[in-house]
């Protein structure tokens, strides 16, 4: 007759690791796809203006950006208080536009250069002054299509 052991020699089998490289690469690649670096360190303080109807721009790829406010704190000691103009990461002067427009157009590729859309993202309190500035550098750089970023009413940013 067969006898039945009860002695504690049985243990758990080990966990596989095989699999955990490709669920670390899958993780990996899942967050390299989905996140979005910031493309602009601010330097000037923006409060965007609100309006009610708004339409959300198509191809982001076309759309270059002009930043207008007064400078942040820590930088109103370097550069002063009034109002200034940030390109990209750095501050210019409106004479700059027209150089900017030319050298990110000859950026694009694949899509028709033309099709570029300058959005002026600027202080509620900005003058329209340097506003109109801008868009006169804008037109002599043959840039017509200019969009104006805001905020929904009721939503803050």
């Amino acid at each position: 007759m067969s006898r039945f052991r009860k002695d504690g020699g049985r243990e758990l089998p080990e966990i596989s690791t095989a699999s955990l490289p490709d669920i670390i690469f899958m993780l990996l690649f899942f967050f390299m796809a989905t996140t979005s670096m910031k493309e602009v360190t601010y330097m000037v303080s923006i409060r965007v203006p609100e309006a009610t109807e708004l339409t959300k721009l198509e191809k982001k790829s076309l759309v270059r950006y002009v930043y207008v406010g007064q400078p942040r704190q820590d930088l109103i000691a370097k550069y002063g208080s009034e109002t200034r103009l940030q390109l990209d990461d750095a501050f210019a002067d409106v004479s700059q536009l027209e150089e900017y427009v030319t050298q990110e157009r000859g950026t694009i590729t694949g899509d028709d250069p033309n099709q570029m859309v300058i959005s002026i993202k600027a202080d509620r309190d900005t003058k329209m002054g340097i506003i109109t500035d801008i868009k006169q550098a804008l037109r002599r750089a043959y840039a017509l299509k200019i969009n104006y970023s805001a905020s929904e009413r009721g939503k803050s940013y």
